[in-house]
């Protein structure tokens, strides 16, 4: 999966909007947006980070999935 992708669906995994997103995992949210938008792009290890932050603080409300069809899940 690429960085664009990667990021929306840790991004949507939190039920948060960009701004929030932001505020939460304090990067500027003019870098989020060209992450997104697919501009520029995170390093690996920057992913595997928000990635492992966000499913081990328990804000992750839906289980990601690479193929798409998210499946809800309670966060905990």
């Amino acid at each position: 999966m690429d960085c664009k992708n990667r990021i929306i669906k840790l991004r949507e995994s939190t039920g948060l909007n960009r701004k929030d997103f932001c505020k939460l995992v304090h990067i500027p949210y003019r870098t989020m947006t060209e992450w997104e938008l697919d501009n520029r792009h995170a390093p690996d290890y920057v992913l595997r980070l928000l990635e492992y932050y966000i499913r081990n603080e328990g804000l992750m409300v839906k289980e990601m999935s690479e193929g798409g069809g998210d499946s809800e899940k309670e966060a905990t």
